[in-house]
């Protein structure tokens, strides 16, 4: 083969091309990178642990529309104890009022476009 070497480093050069972003992730490792939320209006009781709403608060709001909708099961006990309403306006937004600096913030970062909006109103800070 007469161009055998220009062809390895052709070869070369189109693996390290192809796999850049793979290097350029591990080199920049955005695992301390913190999304900076708005506190919740009236302190820190949730249905939930924080921790556990930042994981899992998507399973939560389907498995409540699901119990709401299909079962008129309007109601749950936190784990704190406390009697909730099944209701992302009536719940979650009554302590997170701002949905442009606390639900926007997080979904944009991760570029997630939930489709709570399509059935329920947009609080009034961020309606046109």
């Amino acid at each position: 083969m007469y161009n055998g070497g220009k062809v390895l480093i052709g070869i070369l050069v189109f693996l390290v091309l192809i796999s850049s972003p793979l290097w350029y992730n591990m080199a920049m490792d955005g695992s301390d990178y913190q999304i900076e939320l708005e506190k919740a209006v009236r302190g820190d009781d949730c249905v939930r642990d924080s921790a556990w709403m930042k994981a899992n608060h998507m399973d939560l709001l389907n498995e409540w529309r699901d119990q709401v909708v299909r079962n008129d099961e309007r109601f749950e006990i936190g784990s704190d104890g406390v009697q909730y309403e099944r209701s992302l306006s009536f719940t979650c937004l009554s302590c997170h009022e701002n949905k442009d600096k606390f639900c926007d913030r997080c979904h944009d970062y991760l570029g997630v476009e939930p489709y709570c909006w399509e059935c329920h109103i947009v609080p009034k800070e961020v309606q046109p």
